[in-house]
């Protein structure tokens, strides 16, 4: 008996299998491994507060495994959207495996847990993860590559406000003020033998209490007002609007000028957080300022160790609190911060030797003072003036400069003064052209000698092996460490507004780079093994 023979297939190829071994399928060198290597060694439960009350309706997303989908998104691709880390937790096999069968969140759920549960924590998050990658590469703490950039804020390129503008419109309106109350004084308030006193500069308080008593006395009644075309206002009617209208322009002049503070000198109207800088990202092409952060990194062995956010151009600024970050993260100062020229300031100097801290830090002139000879060895330079047997400075034709006051250099913290020389008399001497050929009177220079010694000192170690070494390890590490976030990263711009909001922005990516370093190097180092 012929029997016959069932072809038919019940199943598929796409037919799931059981069981799942996501492991296997991920590949050994991929960098899911190198992050859970790193994070497992950290409690971060100790980071969440336990939110205890009401729980009726279903249990929410655990904190701990939303951290590690954040994390291991920016460490993948330098900076990732909500919708995106969504998406991945959907597709990407990896992240499935760090979810550990919980279901995908939505993208609203990782915007609500990074911004209610992330803003206060993830600076510890940041310090406990450096702790762990330190100790495992033996990072050295010593010596510290320090730079920083300006990163566009996510804010209207021209909602500008300028606190300068603010307080000479301001000034503008005192004047129209105290002209409109020479009026009222004249005018209105004679029969009743008042006067109202003007001044150089206005409070709000007082205006507004200019404008009640005017209304008061003079029975005014706004209800009674008249506006449109046709309609012919009082004379009252214009004092008193007037009045009103420059009242709110100081009001809103005090409000730009508190927003700016003592610090800035601008703001931007969409993102009242970020200054106006000048950034080499320009669009016109004309030098045009933009809405920025002044973004500044402390590098160690490749690894982004302290990080801070500041709010003006000015990287000299910056240096000191860093370095107090830094500290405050390590419990101690670098030994040797290696910086450009952008940080070399007396202020800055001084703070190094206060703190036990080598200058490794350029100055101003430092390419001059080192390349060009012509320069350095330039007779009518002051520092290159010989002294008498007085300690009189002598100027190449043999006059003396005689001292003439100390003055207090502005913005400086630690007392530094420059000394004013000026010369007994330039006329006639036949150096003139050489030495000061826009003077019209007699030369006066200015010297400060501890600064001067310090410069000397700046050049020895810049100069030595060593200091070679430290700047060029200061373009591979702290330059190249932009150089990833910009371009192999495309973090070009930021992404949230605020200032708090932009510095957990920016630690959240100073993980992810970390823990991308980190993996590299172990993976470099397995492959050549």
């Amino acid at each position: 008996m012929k029997k016959n023979t069932i072809t038919k297939v019940y199943c598929t190829p796409k037919q799931l299998k059981i069981p799942i071994e996501i492991e296997k399928i991920i590949d050994f060198s991929d960098p899911v491994y190198s992050f859970s290597e790193i994070i497992d060694c950290i409690d971060l439960t100790s980071y969440f507060a336990d939110k205890k009350g009401c729980k009726i309706g279903r249990p929410r997303y655990s904190y701990i495994v939303l951290l590690k989908i954040v994390l291991f998104s920016f460490m993948e691709n330098g900076y990732l959207s909500l919708r995106k880390i969504e998406k991945s937790c959907k597709t990407d096999i990896r992240y499935m495996w760090l979810l550990d069968d919980m279901k995908a969140p939505s993208f609203v759920t990782i915007g609500n847990f990074i911004r209610d549960n992330l803003t206060n924590s993830i600076e510890n998050i940041f310090l406990a993860i450096n702790k762990v990658i330190f100790e495992k590469e033996q990072v050295d703490l010593e010596h510290t590559y320090i730079d920083g950039t300006k990163i566009e804020a996510n804010a209207n390129k021209y909602s500008w406000v300028w606190k300068k503008s603010c307080i000479n419109n301001r000034n503008k309106v005192f004047e129209k003020i105290s002209e409109i109350i020479e009026k009222i004084n004249i005018q209105d308030l004679v029969s009743f033998n008042i006067k109202i006193e003007k001044r150089s500069e206005y409070a709000i308080e007082y205006v507004e209490e200019i404008l009640r008593e005017y209304k008061k006395l003079l029975l005014i009644d706004e209800n009674k007002f008249v506006y449109g075309k046709g309609k012919r206002k009082t004379d009252y009617q214009r004092k008193y609007e007037t009045l009103k209208e420059y009242k709110e322009k100081l009001m809103s002049y005090a409000k730009h000028i508190e927003i700016c503070g003592e610090h800035r000198g601008s703001y931007s109207k969409t993102d009242n957080s970020a200054t106006f800088m000048r950034i080499k990202r320009d669009y016109m092409g004309n030098d045009q300022l933009l809405p920025a952060y002044n973004m500044q990194v402390a590098v160690c062995d490749e690894y982004i160790a302290t990080i801070d956010i500041k709010q003006y151009a000015s990287d000299t600024d910056c240096f000191i609190p860093l370095m107090e970050k830094y500290n405050m993260y390590y419990g101690k100062y670098p030994k040797y911060p290696i910086a450009d020229a952008a940080y070399g300031s007396f202020n800055n100097y001084i703070y190094c030797e206060k703190h036990g801290m080598e200058k490794f830090m350029k100055f101003t002139m430092f390419e001059k003072e080192t390349k060009d000879q012509k320069y350095k060895d330039n007779p009518y330079r002051a520092v290159n003036f010989k002294q008498d047997e007085l300690g009189n400075l002598v100027c190449p034709n043999g006059r003396k400069f005689k001292f003439k006051y100390e003055q207090h250099v502005k913005g400086n913290h630690y007392g530094r003064t420059e000394e004013i020389y000026e010369c007994e008399n330039c006329e006639g001497c036949s150096h003139k052209e050489k030495c000061c050929p826009k003077a019209k009177y007699n030369r006066t220079i200015r010297l400060n000698h501890e600064l001067t010694s310090i410069h000397e000192e700046v050049l020895r170690n810049l100069c030595s092996a060593q200091g070679a070494l430290l700047c060029m390890n200061r373009s591979i590490q702290a330059e190249g460490t932009y150089g990833i976030l910009k371009w192999d990263k495309s973090y070009k711009r930021v992404r949230r507004k605020g200032l708090d909001n932009v510095n957990l922005e920016f630690i959240l990516i100073a993980c992810g780079f970390n823990l991308n370093k980190y993996h590299n190097k172990k993976y470099r180092i397995d492959k050549c093994a």
